[in-house]
């Protein structure tokens, strides 16, 4: 496997809006061959990389889209307007530069508004909506974004490169959910006596309703699953410990409950495996209970008559924007949490 932080910097600079996800997969696809059996894309564009074993079946599954947007309009002095594609808070979008992705290539622009020298003063109170900017990518017309290949339906994502900041602590675009699909990659590399069957999939258009996770996990039917994704941290301005208990640098967490219990209540004996296999190895952890968002977990946990599914997932702060962080440390233990869970998945299931 390429090293950790390497490998995190190319899936971070990658590019794959829900729906589009390719140049993603081609990248996990090269890296994953190594340390399995068999590899396949699905009807829904799923990666199934399937280590062969016995029983129990065990799904691992991280998302590979990030968040962007689409073309829905170009006006006549060239202008695009755009849908968001998963959850943007608009005040996050403002003034980004952006990739627009043409079958003939990569074309730049950037998101404009209304500059506050024309704003009327109540105006500059308020936020300015996604509906109310543009994309202005150098077209002079429309005729001009035909030629530059600028269509109704095509995609947009963030233009943002992975830095390295202090100490061990990284940046960049999509680590939602590119630093999961960075574990499970490290995970396979490091598992050793493997008795179960493990089905590592890395699953489309999470962000737009964990669709990819629904068909895969009703299409393996698998006796566990595990889901990794990152999680807010509680720890920098602006956020108290009392909506995240979380902190970066303390270890991957363990979810217990998400979405204040609409997304997943993870079972018991699912949090009983995961401590285990973390107390066992002096593996950090904190234990995570949401009231936010949910993951790939929600949907594979009510596929057929139900999968016992856990979430581990490194904190991350800045979640869904171009500039999230985490530590790399807190990445590493959770790729020894699923390694270390998976060795000894039999033993509970």
């Amino acid at each position: 496997m390429s090293d950790l932080k390497d490998l995190l910097e190319r899936l971070s600079n990658a590019h794959g809006v829900s729906g589009y996800e390719g140049s993603v997969r081609q990248i996990i696809e090269e890296e994953v061959r190594p340390y399995v059996d068999e590899i396949r894309t699905d009807k829904m564009g799923n990666l199934i990389a399937t280590k062969h074993g016995g029983s129990p079946v065990v799904m691992l599954a991280a998302h590979m889209d990030e968040i962007g947007l689409m073309i829905k309009y170009v006006d006549d002095k060239g202008f695009a307007r755009f849908t968001k594609t998963g959850g943007w808070f608009d005040q996050t979008l403002l003034n980004q530069r952006m990739i627009l992705h043409t079958e003939n290539g990569p074309v730049y622009g950037v998101l404009g508004s209304k500059p506050p020298h024309a704003m009327k003063e109540e105006d500059k109170n308020k936020v300015i909506k996604a509906e109310d900017m543009f994309i202005d990518f150098g077209a002079t017309s429309k005729e001009d974004a035909d030629r530059l290949a600028v269509k109704i339906g095509t995609p947009v994502t963030s233009d943002a490169e992975f830095k390295s900041l202090g100490n061990d602590r990284v940046t960049g675009k999509a680590f939602d959910n590119r630093a999961g699909c960075a574990m499970l990659i490290g995970a396979l590399s490091e598992m050793k006596d493997i008795k179960a069957t493990v089905h590592a999939v890395f699953t489309v258009q999470e962000e737009v309703g964990l669709k990819g996770a629904k068909t895969s996990a009703f299409g393996l039917n698998p006796d566990v699953a595990l889901a990794t994704d990152v999680t807010i941290t509680g720890d920098h301005p602006g956020i108290e410990k009392k909506d995240s208990a979380i902190e970066m640098g303390k270890g991957p967490a363990v979810t217990v409950s998400d979405a204040d219990g609409r997304g997943i209540i993870v079972p018991e004996p699912v949090l009983k495996w995961l401590k285990e296999a973390a107390e066992s190895n002096g593996i950090p952890y904190q234990l995570d209970v949401g009231s936010g968002g949910t993951t790939d977990a929600s949907a594979i946990h009510l596929t057929k008559e139900g999968i016992p599914t856990g979430v581990i997932s490194p904190p991350s702060r800045y979640i869904h924007t171009p500039v999230s962080v985490l530590s790399m440390s807190d990445l590493e233990n959770a790729v020894k949490l699923v390694a270390r869970a998976v060795e000894i998945v039999d033993r509970f299931f």
